[in-house]
């Protein structure tokens, strides 16, 4: 009996490890942050610029934050929205730690037939198929953006941004590239719910 417990324990404890945000580390990295020589404000203004340099609509824009977002349709009748949240914390007097996560949508095209009801004498209320269709978006995924490379581009962006004490300093507008790609996250196939599964899950 004391074995077969043990046996359950483990067993229960492997599928708590297995759970995907069980497995948040909280490192110390810099994936999702960057540290800036200048003040709340002016960091938060330089990300803005980067945002709206790239094509993103801003919905919010202040000395602490800034929300955007941006769309785009990698096929036909599928949509995926690419929002992008930074707060800036002042760090002393000159400082700004500056962080950013980004949350990225994914929605189908879904088609549905409408029908109307027709009262026949003797038989009641018949439903009767007709010609319309009516197209919506569903979202079928919700996920925070894990491509290191797209946050490193973003830092570099806004570090071009940021007021430099000499034009020297600032990088030169020929060594930013055009435009920024999507973070490979935008690449993946949507996967499809299954009937009368919830399509936010």
């Amino acid at each position: 009996m004391a074995v077969l417990l043990i046996l359950v324990s483990a067993c229960g404890h492997n599928t708590r490890e297995d759970v995907p945000f069980m497995g948040e580390s909280f490192d110390s990295d810099e994936t999702y942050s960057r540290t800036y020589e200048m003040p709340p404000a002016q960091v938060c203004s330089a990300a803005r610029l980067a945002l709206l340099g790239q094509g993103y609509a801003v919905g919010k824009a202040g000395d602490d934050a800034v929300e955007a977002t941006k769309n785009f349709q990698p096929e036909d009748e599928v949509h995926t929205q690419l929002s992008v949240r930074v707060s800036c914390v002042a760090r002393g007097n000159e400082r700004t730690l500056l962080f950013v996560s980004a949350l990225l949508d994914r929605y189908v095209l879904r088609k549905s037939s409408s029908s109307a009801s027709l009262g026949v004498g003797g038989l009641g209320s018949v439903s009767l198929p007709v010609g319309s269709r009516e197209d919506s978006l569903v979202r079928v995924a919700s996920s925070t953006v894990q491509d290191g490379g797209f946050y490193r581009r973003f830092f570099e962006r806004v570090g071009y941004y940021v007021p430099s004490p000499s034009p020297r300093e600032r990088v030169r507008s020929g060594d930013v590239p055009a435009e920024d790609p999507p973070p490979s996250d935008l690449r993946r196939t949507p996967v499809l719910p299954a009937d009368g599964e919830d399509p936010a899950r």
